[in-house]
């Protein structure tokens, strides 16, 4: 029978995570907005959640729970419900530690899994988006080129979450072949030689709270046993996908915050004589937005199911970010509008995560895998 639901331990980890993200996200986004701040002690709660660490197997240190996109995009939704910057900042490190479960030799697994087994909040970052406006992942200016036994990396990255402080950045690179099927991946430790990361955060429109930073590659060596995947490399594709569903998720969570708190206050807002929710443009457009999260959802779902059984999510990968960076934008703006004068002042949540919703559909790198 086909099941559209999550299991009973899905169920538990979702509900955690939900107390998590209405305990400590929902209060603290709004100064961490204002003040452009990312507190440490929050790191560390979210940390101690185990959503990073719990997926490492057991003989690294980890939680050994398993690697499970399902999961991960549950949880993104319900860390995203709490606040989407905060929620990416948390999951940052996973950008780094899922591919290398997905991909990564066992001498990598070795090496750098344990790094993130301890109980103390460890940085690491995906280095992918360019600073180019024609910027075409199949297509990246970054390349990777063989020198001796190793590897030469030179190029541009720009929006890497918390790059100044991560370890280890996995930077994705163009090799010898051409499109997707040629991306590379390397992991390449902060200090490495050749290798500058830019000493302020980017100034943007969203994400206020998260320092992304841009980082330059000027023929940054690295030997063969940084090469993501040894000899085999990585699969470009399946990469992509997982990024573009997380995207996806967060948008999800993000969309479905807006639609939760703008319907008790169209039911509570009073406008001649009757609530706002008794108005026909006013339920037709909190109806759509219902519609619209549930279908973002099975969208999402049914990409991470695709990428939990190993089959090409690609092309359903693409569809669910596509579709939600769409109605997360399409909900934001009818939140904006429901609201009224509300939502364009920041004594609500709404113009923040309106702002937040824009610049997620622009970085989908931001996100966790």
């Amino acid at each position: 029978m086909i099941s559209f639901g999550p299991t009973e331990e899905q169920e538990l980890i979702q509900q955690t995570v939900h107390d998590f993200a209405q305990s400590e996200m929902r209060e603290r986004a709004r100064p961490c907005d204002e003040k452009r701040e990312l507190p440490d002690e929050f790191l560390q709660k979210s940390w101690e959640l185990g959503l990073v660490a719990g997926a490492i197997p057991e003989a690294y240190g980890g939680g050994g729970i398993g690697r499970s996109p399902v999961t991960n995009a549950l949880v993104l939704e319900e860390l995203a419900w709490g606040d989407v910057p905060l929620a990416a900042a948390a999951m940052t490190p996973a950008l780094f530690v899922q591919p290398l479960l997905d991909f990564g030799t066992d001498e990598q697994k070795k090496t750098f899994l344990p790094l993130f087994a301890g109980s103390r909040f460890h940085a690491a970052s995906l280095a992918i988006l360019e600073p180019t406006f024609s910027f075409e992942v199949s297509n990246l200016r970054t390349l990777a080129e063989k020198k001796g036994s190793g590897f030469s990396l030179s190029g541009k990255k720009r929006l890497v979450p918390l790059a100044s402080t991560a370890s280890h950045l996995l930077v994705v690179a163009r090799g010898a072949r051409d499109g997707v099927a040629g991306l590379e991946a390397f992991i390449v430790p902060r200090d490495a030689k050749g290798m500058k990361i830019a000493a302020e955060p980017e100034k943007t429109l969203g994400f206020q709270c998260l320092p992304r930073f841009r980082v330059e590659l000027d023929r940054v060596e690295v030997s063969a046993d940084a090469r993501l995947g040894g000899d085999r490399g990585i699969d470009g594709a399946r990469l992509l996908a997982m990024l573009r569903t997380a995207s996806a998720a967060l948008g999800l969570g993000l969309a479905r915050g807006v639609y939760e708190l703008a319907l008790p206050y169209a039911k509570e807002r009073v406008a001649f004589s009757q609530p706002i929710a008794q108005k026909q443009a006013i339920a037709f457009m909190l109806a759509e937005m219902q519609i619209e999260v549930s279908s973002m959802r099975h969208l999402v779902w049914k990409a991470a199911s695709l990428l939990e059984h190993g089959a090409d999510a690609s092309r359903a990968a693409t569809l669910a970010l596509t579709y939600a960076n769409r109605e997360v934008m399409k909900l934001a703006d009818n939140g904006l509008q429901i609201f009224g004068g509300h939502g364009y002042i920041r004594e609500y949540p709404v113009e923040m995560w309106y702002r937040n919703a824009r610049a997620l559909t622009v970085t989908e790198s931001v996100s966790a895998l």
